[in-house]
């Protein structure tokens, strides 16, 4: 049974996760990146036991573990007191109970981990997507260089601002939350003083807007301070704009002792904005479906937004086991959208509303997910 010839928009965590899938399968996967290369921009994130453990199968799991950080526990901290409010065994706990740790990491090291099982020459670079047809003869993709490429099926992984959302349903902004965060990275040594500095900890604010979230990176020897707070007169969506440290801990002037450390020792900071969009009603059309932030961008509270697209990409490879005709292959990207709509809109509301796990609670339907066995819906 040959494979389908299929198309990936976007070649971030999400995109390249689906290709490995994609490619387990036996399909011929094409990956195209607006990016002139790989590069080491973006964020630090927060890989979960349900996210580690579908790395694993896509043969980058080892080397995640090697280049990022594992912490201890998962903590909660009031904001003003410092009292702790909930924890969580991570690490050897999560992997006994979960079957993964919980990995914190740099974006770019997850890149580099997953380009290391897949094949250099089909990922294609500078590739910025214009427009997208679907007829009986397949789906084509038209790029701002000139060029196309006609598939069996196409996948937008191409994040928030999609493209191949936009072709499927029309063109929508995303919505500004009126919350600004700013990231850091500092030196462990800087703050060792600040207690259990080797644990996921999250200070949560006076509201759900304002809060402060370490954690390790780099075998420990960083931590990554994240933080966020109300701001609705700043819009700036960019990654990478830079922030004012003064401001950074003027926001925060009145949080614990502990809190206040982490912001002293930053040198620098980015600052931007977040956004999101409500869970969408339908994902494909035809054989052209979407993935990650295309489809289900969330807001950072949860730490599962690059996760829920690495379960997407597993699920979508899975779904399109077998499928070797473009009829085939719309039955499975149905039963793909089915499969992961409920569990990602969940998310994107919890996150929104920021409030999981602040006191003790259960966990486990977040980090015992399973995508590799979790059972796919009928078409």
């Amino acid at each position: 049974m040959s494979g389908l010839k299929i198309g990936i928009a976007g070649g971030g965590v999400g995109g390249l996760a689906a290709a490995i899938a994609l490619r387990q399968q036996g399909h011929d996967v094409t990956v195209f990146e607006q990016a002139k290369g790989f590069s080491r921009v973006g964020a630090d994130i927060n890989l979960t036991p349900n996210v580690v453990r579908a790395i694993d199968g896509l043969g980058a799991g080892a080397a995640i573990r090697e280049r990022g950080a594992r912490p201890t526990f998962r903590i909660s901290r009031d904001w003003d007191t410092g009292k702790e409010t909930s924890r969580l065994g991570m690490g050897n706990i999560a992997e006994e109970q979960y079957g993964a740790p919980q990995v914190t990491i740099h974006r770019a090291d997850i890149i580099n981990a997953l380009a290391e099982n897949f094949p250099l020459e089909n990922i294609q670079f500078e590739k910025r997507l214009k427009a997208l047809t679907q007829n009986d003869a397949g789906v084509t993709l038209r790029f701002e260089d000139g060029g196309e490429a006609t598939f069996d099926v196409v996948v937008g992984a191409d994040g928030i601002h999609s493209r191949v959302r936009s072709a499927l349903f029309g063109e929508e902004k995303p919505r500004f939350t009126g919350v600004v965060s700013f990231r850091s990275v500092v030196p462990t040594e800087r703050v060792k003083q600040v207690p259990e500095i080797e644990a996921f900890t999250k200070w949560w604010g006076p509201n759900p807007q304002s809060q402060i979230v370490t954690f390790p990176l780099n075998q420990g020897r960083e931590t990554f301070v994240f933080a966020t707070t109300g701001q609705e007169s700043w819009t700036e969506e960019s990654w990478t704009s830079e922030g004012d440290v003064h401001e950074l801990r003027g926001f925060y002037k009145d949080f614990h002792a502990d809190a206040r450390a982490l912001l002293d020792a930053c040198d620098s900071t980015l600052k931007s904005a977040l956004y999101e969009r409500e869970p969408l009603p339908q994902w494909s059309v035809g054989t052209v479906t979407l993935l990650g932030d295309a489809c289900h961008p969330m807001l950072p509270f949860m730490a599962q937004g690059a996760g829920m697209a690495i379960e997407d990409a597993v699920v979508l490879g899975r779904a399109l086991t077998g499928a070797s005709d473009r009829e085939q292959a719309a039955q499975a990207l149905r039963r793909y959208e089915k499969t992961r709509q409920q569990r990602t809109a969940k998310i994107q509301i919890g996150s929104r509303g920021n409030q999981w796990m602040k006191g003790p609670g259960n966990a486990d339907w977040v980090y015992g997910y399973d995508a590799w066995n979790e059972p796919l819906a009928e078409a």
